[in-house]
């Protein structure tokens, strides 16, 4: 036979994860607005009351209701727009004249907003002219929700041109939603626990109640996590700046006869001066391997040519003349 305890554990175990799921999957309750009890008409006396005036004030009550209902729409949606849960991106690329000075003023948006800068990357751009080597910036800033607006147009408004602008939002409400109430129902699951713990006697029993608290702790935990990191990202708003220089542009403008004479002469003096570099440069990189590598080679050759002689002309000393 199961101990009671357990089969308690088990029966509320399912009663609670039963109405956690109908929680969960039920739509946000949306608030009714009740019309207001129209007050009644007084009594008509005899032989005053006419069509017209009877006509009249049915549609001026009429009008009051709508106005009434009509305010009161307004102000829920009003109210549920406050409360609302979104997560705003936006990524923006600027081009300016001194990115340095662009890097210091979105620092000081940031912070006259009530933000701050994540992270702050340079990366220097290559050129073959070093005076024309630029950095390039990329800023992550974290600002208020509401401070959003503002500080995404300030950052914009320094830039002599936006190549690429990119904003995204998310609607995280109903997650929100379906958070809170999946952590109201697991708190009151572990309160269920705490009460069936203090009832047991069994050293079994209160291990196992201590196995069931255990795991919804941990399961309180991580949607509390969740809920934290959507409050976090709802309430700040991430902005992602790159600041570059504008790229040089290449202007080809027309040269008359004379322009493209100077331009020639120039082009084959270069390219003289450039043939003489080359041969000094290869005359200067032929020194060591002509004293290294040529030289002794030639010395070698040399010796075994003349041993080579040397040594037909004693075989030629050495054979008897003919009889």
């Amino acid at each position: 036979m199961k101990s009671p305890i357990i089969l308690l554990l088990a029966l509320l175990s399912f009663s609670i994860s039963c109405s956690a799921e109908r929680t969960a999957n039920s739509p946000a309750p949306v608030a009714q607005t009740q019309a207001p009890t129209q007050a009644p008409m007084p009594a008509a006396k005899p032989y005053v009351a006419t069509d017209e005036v009877e006509k009249a004030q049915t549609q001026g009550a009429l009008q009051t209701q709508n106005v009434s209902l009509g305010d009161a729409d307004r102000a829920e949606a009003t109210a549920a727009a406050a409360d609302r849960k979104i997560i705003r991106n936006a990524d923006i690329t600027i081009e300016v004249a001194s990115p340095t000075d662009a890097q210091h003023r979105v620092t000081s948006i940031a912070e006259s907003h009530g933000g701050f800068v994540v992270t702050s990357e340079a990366k220097q751009r290559e050129n073959s002219d070093p005076a024309r080597r630029t950095l390039d910036f990329k800023l992550v800033v974290r600002v208020p929700s509401n401070q959003f607006g503002g500080a995404f147009d300030e950052i914009k408004s320094l830039a002599g041109s936006t190549p690429e602008e990119h904003v995204a939002s998310q609607d995280v409400t109903e997650d929100f939603i379906d958070l809170e109430a999946r952590i109201k129902t697991q708190k009151a699951l572990e309160a269920q626990f705490l009460e069936i713990m203090r009832q047991a006697h069994k050293v079994d029993d209160a291990l196992e109640v201590q196995r069931q608290i255990a795991e919804v702790r941990t399961e309180i935990e991580k949607l509390e996590g969740r809920k934290r990191f959507l409050e976090n990202r709802s309430s700040l708003s991430t902005i992602t700046v790159n600041i570059q220089a504008p790229k040089p542009v290449i202007v080809v403008t027309g040269t008359g006869f004379g322009q493209s004479l100077r331009e020639a002469v120039s082009d084959s003096i270069g390219m003289a001066t450039d043939m003489v570099l080359f041969f000094t440069r290869f005359l200067i990189l032929m020194v060591p391997v002509a004293v290294f590598v040529i030289l002794p080679s030639g010395l070698i050759i040399r010796s075994l040519v003349r041993r080579a002689r040397r040594v037909r002309l004693a075989q030629a000393l050495a054979t008897p003349a003919p009889e």
